[in-house]
């Protein structure tokens, strides 16, 4: 394999490290590019991402561009994904392929600017319009300013093997009233709008719920508005439960949280609709009740294991919330637990935090990603913060709280010296496989880099990997050194989206990236269902 091969792929890699947060078109062109630049490489990594990775949006994106893609099988691949996804997911894949247009109260910024742009021309308009003698068109093209159409998407057809598997899909819920109910409960807007963008006739249940607003009297919709009307706490209690209404639907037509109700919603409750609405149970007192902290820190327990649950949000969540310390365990132990799933680091890692004038950002970042590797790492783990002088930094346990404390006296200030850490690995003689540095590359003061690097390689008999962990607006002065002198350095751009943090753990926990490439080579494709 070519360097130049090597970098495509890299660079696929390195763009799966952003979160563009449902921004689609942020992310379209760069797998466009990186599609036609290796397409066999591009349909094993969407199939890896869709069982390994995080990011919603790169899950989309993957099944878009293989849609319509001309490359043989990549088609059959992207409607498989697509089989697989949630129905507002289907719906954001369909609506970016299709294109659409929302109009929307305009910023102020945005009104600034267009009365800016007006002509002088408009301008006397305006001041004839206001003597009663200019056109209506005309005064409203200088006055409309109050609204803004966004476009969002491609705006091209729909493929008829998409619109196929699409009517499939909406088929395959059809014939399990259970799962269509539970789709409607979910995502009512989503399924009603793939009915009726791609021109699907629904079956006679479908339309009774879905278009006529006449549910049948076995359906859960049914039972929602039951749940509705009910009177007592008992009766609701009781319909969420034995008709399975989701939290976050309940919770829209309840009219009083009781203890009893509440202790209904939490059993509905996914492990991440847990996380994330912690703070509005402790808001209502419900994490003062006894019986309900029990359930919480049940379900908790049982989060550990679940699929979808994020390790960032659970640790966001500890931030947010405020919870006891027992629950902060709790969810201390299922962000542990999540990122262990992810990977396991093997080789004895240091990890070098730049702490010089303005590296604010990077001293937090060492404290959120020392706990996190921590976590995985069974080997040992050194970690340094370093401006012209190196200070070790030791935490005892995994969480964020106590990494806090391990940093506490460490603050942005003085010059930067990028070697001086390994000078003092060289020094103690801990040896490392692997070193990660979150740096802005720019380095003004002896020993180097990559100068330490070799010295320490030379005296240690090491020949370690090199992580750069970049903060925004950094240069690229570390990592052009390291592959000018023939080092293995891997890039992650972080552009202040902490969710992002995770998808370093799949290249810390493999020896390089050219491990983690081969395997996913080596990763078999899905195939579409039968009709």
């Amino acid at each position: 394999m070519s360097t130049r091969e090597e970098d495509i792929r890299v660079e696929i890699l390195n763009a799966l490290l952003t979160t563009p947060h449902r921004e689609l078109q942020k992310i379209w062109p760069v797998h466009q590019d990186l599609i036609a630049k290796d397409p066999r490489f591009y349909v094993r990594l969407a199939a890896w991402y869709a069982d390994h990775g995080d990011v919603r949006d790169h899950k989309e994106m993957f099944i878009i561009c293989l849609v319509l893609s001309d490359f043989a099988g990549h088609r059959d691949v992207g409607l498989a994904m697509l089989r697989a996804l949630p129905p507002y997911q289907v719906v954001r894949v369909v609506d970016f392929i299709s294109g659409r247009k929302k109009t929307r109260p305009a910023r102020r910024d945005e009104k600034q600017r267009a009365l800016a742009q007006a002509s002088k021309r408009a301008r006397r308009t305006l001041a004839q319009r206001v003597f009663g003698s200019a056109p209506d068109a005309e005064m409203e093209a200088v006055v409309e300013t109050d609204k803004v159409t966004d476009e969002f998407g491609l705006f091209r057809n729909i493929p008829r093997a998409m619109k196929t598997e699409v009517t499939r899909y909406l088929r395959e819920r059809e014939a399990d009233p259970e799962w269509f109910d539970g789709s409607v409960l979910s995502a009512r807007k989503a399924m009603k709008r793939l009915y009726a963008l791609l021109h699907v006739r629904p079956d006679e249940r479908a339309q009774k719920i879905l278009f006529e607003d006449d549910p049948p009297v076995d359906s859960r919709l049914y039972a929602l508005r039951e749940l509705a009307a009910a009177e007592s706490p008992a009766e609701q209690a009781k319909a969420i439960v034995q008709h399975k209404i989701p939290y976050r639907v309940a919770s829209t037509v309840i009219r009083q949280m009781t203890p009893t109700v509440l202790v209904a919603l939490i059993e509905q409750m996914s492990a991440q609709e847990l996380i994330n609405s912690l703070g509005a149970l402790k808001r209502r007192g419900a994490l003062d009740v006894p019986e309900i902290r029990s359930l919480v820190e049940a379900k908790l327990a049982d989060a550990k294991t679940a699929d979808r649950v994020s390790a960032l949000k659970a640790e966001k969540a500890i931030e947010a919330v405020g919870v006891s310390d027992q629950m902060r365990q709790a969810l201390e132990n299922v962000a542990d637990t999540q990122i262990k799933a992810k990977g396991r680091i093997a080789r004895p890692t240091a990890l070098l935090v730049d702490k010089s004038a303005s590296m604010y950002l990077a001293i937090d970042l060492g404290k959120r990603i020392g706990a996190m590797i921590s976590a995985i790492c069974e080997s040992e783990l050194y970690t340094y913060a370093f401006d012209t002088m190196a200070y070790e930094i030791t935490s005892k346990r995994t969480d964020l709280a106590d990494w806090e404390r391990a940093f506490k006296g460490i603050s942005a200030g003085g010059a930067t010296s990028c070697g001086v850490a390994l000078k003092n690995l060289e020094r103690k003689k801990q040896f490392v496989e692997q070193v990660i540095i979150i740096t802005d590359e720019e380095q003004n003061t002896p020993p180097t880099f990559i100068s330490a690097l070799r010295e320490y390689s030379q005296a240690l008999q090491a020949a370690p990997s090199v992580v750069i962990v970049r903060t925004p607006g950094g240069s690229s002065y570390v990592e052009r050194s390291c592959r000018d002198a023939g080092i293995q350095v891997d890039v992650f751009n972080f552009e202040g989206d902490y969710y992002s943090l995770p998808n370093l753990v799949p290249m810390l926990s493999r020896p390089s990236k050219m491990e983690l490439m081969m395997e996913i080579m080596d990763y078999p494709l899905p195939e579409r269902k039968s009709a």
